[in-house]
């Protein structure tokens, strides 16, 4: 089921080769940053805002938690944007 998901909807999963591998080929730059930064921010969703801990009984309650803690992430986002800080910094005093 889960192949013809990706069949049907195009999708193409990348797994970065390790170093010790043969034919090993480093990602360009590009990946590499951009799948940092998505780990990064999951990361931390997972850790500061508890992501993975969910007991909604219902699926309206499942979203309304996980849209809560996605909204508090991109305020704080756009908090340390107007701040000039580093918007990948969660753990601040707002104050």
């Amino acid at each position: 089921v889960q192949v013809d998901l990706f069949q049907s909807s195009n999708i193409k999963l990348y797994v970065p080769m390790r170093k010790n591998q043969s034919n090993y080929k480093m990602l360009p730059w590009v990946v590499r940053k951009t799948r940092k930064r998505i780990e990064t921010l999951f990361s931390q969703l997972c850790d500061q805002f508890m992501i993975r801990r969910n007991y909604a009984k219902s699926f309206k309650g499942f979203a309304a938690r996980v849209l809560a803690k996605l909204t508090a992430l991109t305020t704080i986002q756009w908090i340390n944007y107007l701040e000039n800080r580093n918007i990948n910094n969660l753990k601040i005093k707002i104050a």
